[in-house]
């Protein structure tokens, strides 16, 4: 069916989003717009609080098919103090994430947590910020260490502080996130800055880990696959790096990679200073689909840099690009051939989108501002 208005052909079906946009601004309820497959997921259902455990099954990547905390019980933080490591109080975020039991961990209202030791969030959990504004800050980050099936979706971390560890757990050495020796972890819609050493580090035999939708500003060592050369467990590893925004307040490791395959896909990369992507130890990275802005002239305009080795060694390894855009003299320099994906390498593989879809694939990175009974 089509109707005339003023000139202009009209669909029934536009007609109807049309009237139905109306309602929606006259309720003082924003329209949902959902820009990229993980989004248009979940975002545009006016009921995502009443199925918070539905997320799980938007995770795309590497990470897809972790059920995190889904099928558990739904365990509400209402208390923002951190006060004992090893004996948590009930109602604190730390009670919740060393549960030995699938939880989906919400909050009751606004808080803002200060850490005085680092927590380890055990295996089954999904962290879910939505409908309030959470902030972990000036404090350590949070570790996911020999633990699996993890979601962090909407959380703030920043100003992070050197922190001890206990317990037998690994101290927070200035990092927002620390995942070591982990499995299906999903980090979604965070927004991470201000730390000593890095925002996100994925070491020592991680794997299936999607990281997505985020924001990272104010820092230097950014996100780090792979602890270090000698670490030849990480040969096992797959990341994907999807639909993140790195703001020019931003100096390197977005991300640094090494021994693993990694797919880099659909980030806007916002004048970086030193490097945009670095590597060493031979591993396999699928630039696609990126938006590459260099810097003004007194930075670097090559988006790669390759660590320890020379160029005879990593001409051979597999770096390519697919659909990127090179903005304001960024330089790409491709290396290897095009890799023969396994069947689990293409089961994790996220769809490209061209370079030029970065801006608005990624417009909502970073925690969202969302309210219960609306889209978000």
């Amino acid at each position: 069916m089509e109707e005339s208005t003023g000139g202009a052909i009209v669909t029934h079906e536009n007609l109807c989003r049309s009237l139905a946009q109306q309602n929606l601004s006259r309720r003082g309820v924003q329209e949902c717009v959902a820009n990229n497959p993980i989004d248009k997921c979940w975002r545009c259902k006016a009921d995502w609080a009443d199925n918070r455990q539905a997320l799980a099954e938007c995770a795309l990547g590497f990470a897809k098919g972790t059920t995190c905390g889904a099928g558990g019980e739904i365990y509400t933080v209402t208390d923002p103090s951190d006060e004992d490591g090893e004996n948590p109080k009930e109602g604190t975020l730390r009670y919740g994430a060393s549960q030995k039991k699938p939880l989906w961990i919400i909050f009751e209202k606004d808080m803002v947590i200060t850490l005085k030791h680092t927590p380890v969030v055990t295996s089954d959990k999904t962290i879910d910020g939505r409908g309030a504004v959470v902030e972990i800050a000036n404090s350590g980050g949070i570790t996911i260490q020999e633990e699996n099936n993890i979601i962090i979706h909407g959380i703030n971390i920043n100003n992070v502080k050197v922190m001890d560890g206990y317990a037998g757990r690994s101290a927070c050495d200035g990092d927002a996130l620390t995942i070591k020796t982990a499995s299906k972890i999903w980090i979604d819609h965070c927004t991470l800055s201000n730390g000593p050493d890095g925002l996100l580090d994925v070491t020592v035999g991680s794997t299936a880990v999607t990281i997505s939708n985020c924001r990272f500003q104010d820092h230097d060592k950014v996100v780090l696959l792979g602890a270090d050369d000698s670490h030849t467990e990480d040969k096992i590893m797959q990341v994907t790096v999807a639909y993140n925004r790195f703001e020019d307040t931003c100096t390197q490791r977005m991300p640094r990679c090494r021994f693993g395959f990694f797919q880099v896909v659909n980030n806007d990369y916002n004048k970086w200073k030193m490097y945009a992507i670095g590597d060493s130890a031979n591993p396999t990275i699928l630039s696609q689909g990126n938006r590459f802005v260099a810097a003004d002239k007194r930075y670097t305009k090559k988006v790669q840099q390759r660590s320890y080795s020379e160029e005879s060694e990593w001409r051979n390894w597999n770096w390519r690009s697919e659909q990127d855009v090179l903005e304001n003299g960024a330089i790409f320099d491709a290396s290897g051939t095009d890799p023969q994906l396994t069947p689990e390498q293409q089961q994790g593989m996220i769809a490209v989108a061209p370079g030029s879809d970065v801006p608005q694939l990624t417009s909502d990175a970073g925690v969202l501002s969302c309210v219960v009974g609306q889209p978000c």
